[in-house]
């Protein structure tokens, strides 16, 4: 089935469900391009990986700021962490922020990982979310105490390696990403993905294990309706 031609598809060969598709490919599985045009190619859709890159670039960002604009207040508990991510042979440290429930809040790549890069963090957080989480949860990196003291003064604090494995299992997918893309090949590269992957994933977060099969499906349906209105066309069959 064909929908209207969303004006932000205008000029292009392809539908627009054709190209929200492969967007959504792109950024929900850890998918290389050219398994991106392979699987289009098995339904009967010829387009090179270069063509599926520059529809990741162009329409990947609106679509994840179109969610995020969208997306419900998350919760008041706040995990963060830091991975060490070697791009061109240098060590950078991808900072996480998640909620209680692992929905994505923030990330921010950045060299260092002192107090200065940690109230970098903070400050981004804060901006973007608008407010203050009740409960800061982090590791033993004296950094994270820190950089709360000045600009999370009135924030709890909890910190202990232990309690903060949802912080710590949100890597996950970035590093299977990681691993399918032979390593990042800059910083920019890691977050210019991750803000487009993150908010996307966040959509598709429906914790399985927390609900019925039934409520489960409801959810997914959701899921794929936002995902149609946010991106102009549905998913192609």
């Amino acid at each position: 089935m064909t929908t209207p031609r969303d004006r932000r598809y205008a000029g292009y060969r392809f539908p627009a469900e054709v190209i929200a598709t492969a967007v959504w490919l792109y950024f929900r599985f850890p998918l290389s391009l050219r398994m991106v045009e392979e699987m289009l190619a098995a339904r009967g859709i010829t387009v090179s990986h270069e063509t599926v890159r520059k529809w990741a670039l162009k329409f990947g960002r609106d679509i994840a700021d179109r969610l995020r604009r969208r997306a419900p207040r998350r919760g008041d508990r706040w995990h963060l962490d830091e991975v060490v991510l070697t791009i061109a042979g240098k060590k950078h440290y991808l900072w996480r922020a998640v909620d209680c429930d692992g929905f994505v809040l923030d990330v921010l790549v950045q060299s260092r990982r002192d107090a200065k890069a940690a109230k970098r963090v903070l400050r981004k957080l804060l901006k973007k979310q608008g407010w203050a989480p009740r409960v800061m949860v982090t590791d033993k990196l004296k950094s994270y105490a820190a950089a709360k003291r000045d600009v999370m003064p009135g924030v709890e604090h909890r910190q202990h390696k232990g309690i903060n494995n949802r912080a710590e299992n949100s890597h996950q997918p970035t590093r299977r990403r990681e691993r399918q893309m032979k390593r990042f090949k800059s910083a920019r590269q890691v977050q210019r993905f991750l803000s487009v992957h993150d908010p996307i994933a966040n959509l598709f977060h429906l914790r399985r294990d927390h609900r019925p099969a039934s409520h489960y499906r409801a959810a997914r349906a959701q899921a794929f309706a936002i995902w149609a209105e946010v991106a102009g066309a549905p998913l192609a069959a």
